[in-house]
């Protein structure tokens, strides 16, 4: 009797509080439900309190308004240099966060993506620089409870070693890693992480302790802690990495962890039994509160990664199965994510913000293209004689007064005027063709 009264406090807790467990929601398809029926998912039948998105893609921002789901966005990799500047970055925080914030419940600002994974030094050089920007922009609009941060992955390391003493890579603790951390401990913001255990090295021989799986452990003799999963060890190598620097202060938030559940011959370990072994036991830990070796019972915000499969993702087949919901919000398997009882909703009455699939086909950017190859696919398209005027101010199609927005209008209509075949849509690797059709409000992409 005690241990049902138990599990019930368990679920009573899980359902009446936040819980710190969000998802990245990616959009890199052409079979996704429209926004408006995604948050009203989020929010009534799933037991996620926040989403993380890749862009401040305004129809999303539209459609999470009056929710109460926490919201992060994302400032493309591209975007970083021009941000350092102060005037940009007011510009920047009026079009993207003030038409929408505090509707939209923006928690986080994320400047960049594993910048350092990139080996980009201008994007590396100017990233603090550029948070700081922001914040001060932030702080002039008179925002003080968004927090400014940016995402990385767990390459950072010199070697892998015991989680105590695990130390950021020499050449970046000091001129790189010290700022961020002064930065976040400055402002109170956290700094996040991306820990990845299905892209550790060697994963073939150490698959049990990377799942959560019954296996040898590994001793910390300096701490006299065992690991018995690798996400704890990570997130202790985090820990520790940051405390030598004298940072330990600072709060940690998992931007991003997940496990494909299907690939090919190429990604072995990409399968449905796996991605059930890593997220289940990552849900639960993050649910429990029971942190890890070196920071016990310490509930860290998390986003899984990732909300859909997107079958427009490039790279290796399993690049498209990281999600946790089919198209139709059905679970691509069970990991305790929706909310007891509740009926998952057939995404009906799609938004017109977010057209269904027309029957045309239309040319896009990819979702990872960079401002400069934004601008230089902008520059070349309109440079062609195709009409840009609706993209000019004033225009139908000037607002979102975005590059990318506005790199779109000018591929798709150069891939219309050119025949709509693939090579006119390629625009060096960074163009896609999609069913989906982009238009929105009175902008009607031909």
């Amino acid at each position: 009797m005690t241990a049902i009264f138990v599990l019930l406090g368990v679920f009573l807790y899980l359902f009446t509080t936040a819980n710190g467990l969000g998802v990245n929601y990616g959009m890199a398809a052409d079979n996704l439900p429209p926004p408006s029926v995604v948050a009203n998912f989020i929010k009534t039948q799933s037991i996620f309190d926040s989403v993380k998105l890749f862009d401040t893609n305004p129809d999303v921002l539209r459609a999470f308004a009056n929710t109460g789901i926490s919201v992060t966005v994302t400032v493309g990799n591209g975007d970083i240099p021009a941000l350092t500047n102060t005037v940009a970055a007011r510009r920047w925080v009026a079009q993207h966060i003030s038409p929408f914030y505090p509707q939209t419940k923006i928690k986080y600002i994320c400047v960049g993506s594993e910048v350092l994974f990139s080996n980009n030094t201008d994007w590396i050089n100017n990233l603090v620089p550029a948070m700081r920007s922001l914040h001060y922009a932030l702080v002039k609009a008179g925002i003080q409870d968004i927090k400014v941060t940016s995402s990385h992955a767990l390459n950072i390391f010199r070697r892998e070693t015991l989680p105590s003493l695990m130390r950021f890579m020499v050449g970046y603790d000091l001129s790189f890693f010290a700022p961020i951390l002064q930065f976040h401990h400055r402002t109170k913001s956290p700094f996040m992480i991306n820990p990845y255990p299905y892209f550790s090295p060697n994963l073939s021989r150490r698959l049990n302790y990377a799942l959560f799986k019954p296996n040898r452990g590994v001793y910390d003799k300096y701490t006299r802690k065992t690991y018995t999963n690798m996400f704890d060890a990570l997130m202790d190598s985090t820990y520790s990495a940051m405390k030598a620097l004298g940072y330990g202060d600072v709060d940690i938030v998992i931007g991003e962890t997940g496990w494909p559940s299907q690939g090919d011959a190429s990604s072995p370990f990409a399968s449905m039994e796996n991605a059930i072994s890593y997220n289940g036991n990552v849900v639960k830990e993050i649910i429990s509160g029971k942190g890890t070796p070196l920071m016990p019972n310490r509930r860290f915000e998390t986003y899984m990664f990732a909300l859909f499969n997107e079958n427009q993702k490039p790279g290796p087949l399993a690049e498209k199965y990281w999600g946790l919901f089919k198209p139709d919000l059905t679970p691509v398997y069970d990991v305790g994510l929706l909310r007891s009882g509740q009926l998952v909703p057939a995404p009906t009455n799609p938004s017109p913000a977010t057209p269904a699939p027309s029957g045309k086909n239309f040319c896009v950017p990819k979702i990872d293209v960079s401002y400069a190859q934004l601008q230089s696919n902008l520059d070349y398209a309109c440079g062609q004689g195709i009409d840009c005027t609706p993209i000019q101010p004033g225009g139908i199609c000037y607002e979102p007064n975005t590059v990318r927005s506005h790199a779109a209008f000018a591929m798709n209509s150069y891939y219309r005027t050119k025949g709509q075949s693939y090579f006119s849509c390629d625009f060096a690797g960074t163009g896609q063709i999609t069913s989906a059709d982009p238009s929105y409000g009175n902008c009607h992409y031909i």
